[in-house]
């Protein structure tokens, strides 16, 4: 092979890893993957989720599609979109850990809208696993209902963060409350955290959320809550 077949070839192998590059140029394209992380989702829902249009949600989406990390399912009316692989998942946390890393802005930002999210210290996900496996603790998924339908931690019960203070008197409270939600930085386990330490229970935040959970191969169940209503 000669210097110049080997450069083009260089030329078209790192081309193809930058079309990803390309695709997750924008945080609105890295939300909405966060997104579908949990379940697939019609674009109107997005939409709606990350505030902007219907066409400019669409746009990022096509984007996304051309760059072959989502896919589409038509039903009636509605286009839905998933994620194209598990893969997907991997990628982005693999971009949250070099930023956490390397970006001191970021950590900043997480301050300024979380505060101190070391007291009650998080819990880890092997040790929530050995906690499950023992029946000493109430997990509690407070994530719209639907995503937990898709797909939730084994054992937890479904209670979105909206619904939490009206179902406060139907929850337990001699065991100890693990709290998540999509991931490290959705405050909805966070709010349920503090909602359930003002009642006396006690209760912390799962370290990651449910896409880590699932990518680290544990235990996951589908279906409504038996708790649901």
């Amino acid at each position: 092979m000669s210097t110049a077949d080997h450069r083009q070839f260089k030329d078209r192998l790192y081309g193809q890893f930058a079309r990803l590059g390309k695709a997750l140029a924008s945080p609105h394209r890295l939300e909405l993957l966060d997104l579908l992380a949990q379940t697939e989702r019609t674009v109107e829902s997005l939409a709606a989720e990350i505030g902007a249009s219907t066409a400019n949600a669409s746009q990022h989406l096509q984007a996304l599609r051309r760059a072959s990390l989502v896919d589409t399912r038509k039903d009636g009316l509605f286009v839905y979109y998933r994620l194209a692989d598990p893969s997907v998942v991997q990628l982005c946390a693999a971009l949250r850990t070099v930023a956490e890393q390397r970006y001191a802005d970021l950590d900043l930002i997480v301050r300024e809208h979380f505060g101190d999210r070391s007291d009650p210290e998080p819990v880890q996900m092997d040790e929530l696993l050995r906690r499950a496996r023992k029946g000493d603790v109430v997990i509690l998924d407070t994530r719209p209902a639907r995503e937990y339908a898709a797909g939730h931690i084994a054992g937890a019960i479904s209670v979105p963060i909206d619904d939490l203070q009206r179902r406060l008197r139907n929850l337990p409270k001699s065991k100890p409350y693990v709290a998540y939600c999509r991931g490290p930085y959705c405050v909805y386990a966070d709010q349920a955290v503090s909602q359930l330490r003002k009642t006396g229970r006690q209760a912390q935040r799962l370290a990651g959320g449910f896409p880590d959970w699932k990518s680290a191969g544990l235990p996951i169940e589908t279906g409504v809550s038996p708790l649901a209503g």
